[in-house]
């Protein structure tokens, strides 16, 4: 049984993938009642041959299917970089096969027969949890966008200005003049959108352009970066 909702819809969806048609049924019937988009798929084949990245919501997988197993599943989606959250079914309380789903980064386990205040949780949580993921992935995206706007010039300021150096010093190190480094550094706060060189910074630990490896001067010159401007 397949629920009307097309799989790339914009709302949050729930895949289900079960081979009992029963069971796939009822689990839609209560999370349709409530709201929620539902897909069903009788096995993982099935599922692979539609799901890719722009999936959202979450994933409702038994562990036990023919063919393809909920945790052989579950690495090909890790495989493909498909980071839709799985929430695992089992109506055998397999306890090691829980702890491997887990350790693989399932958001959570449930064992058969569901109670639905149970089930409407799970989801919720995991489909909130897959929304965050992707706005911060979205804002990493745009980030990187920004960065890759600046000029080479504008880069090798930034990246002296992660490592700690003052504006005379990367002057200095570039042979260029001290307020040619200013207006690059304007232009870089800008180009960014980045209020102040604090938030500058923070977004260089997010493009991990920070260095791991600073120059020997730059914990004594980090607060006189973040002052100068």
């Amino acid at each position: 049984m397949q629920g009307s909702s097309e799989l790339h819809c914009p709302a949050p969806t729930v895949h289900i993938v079960d081979d009992d048609t029963a069971l796939c049924r009822a689990l839609s019937r209560v999370l349709q009642l409530q709201g929620w988009p539902v897909r069903c798929f009788a096995s993982s084949e099935a599922f692979l041959a539609e799901c890719d990245d722009s999936a959202s919501g979450c994933l409702l997988l038994d562990l036990q299917l023919p063919g393809l197993d909920g945790l052989a599943l579950q690495q090909r989606l890790i495989a493909a970089r498909i980071t839709l959250p799985i929430v695992f079914l089992s109506g055998h309380g397999d306890i090691p096969m829980s702890v491997r789903a887990l350790k693989a980064g399932a958001h959570d386990f449930l064992t058969k027969p569901v109670a639905a205040a149970d089930l409407l949780a799970a989801v919720s949580r995991a489909a909130a949890r897959h929304a965050e993921a992707r706005l911060q992935h979205g804002e990493l995206d745009a980030l990187r966008q920004r960065y890759d706007g600046l000029t080479e010039r504008e880069r090798e300021v930034l990246s002296a200005l992660c490592k700690g150096r003052l504006n005379k010093q990367i002057a200095s190190d570039l042979g260029i003049v001290e307020q040619t480094v200013k207006f690059h550094r304007a232009r870089i706060m800008e180009r960014m959108g980045a209020a102040t060189v604090a938030e500058l910074m923070y977004q260089a630990a997010r493009l991990a352009l920070l260095s791991q490896e600073p120059a020997s001067d730059s914990a004594s010159t980090v607060g006189s970066t973040l002052r100068e401007h």
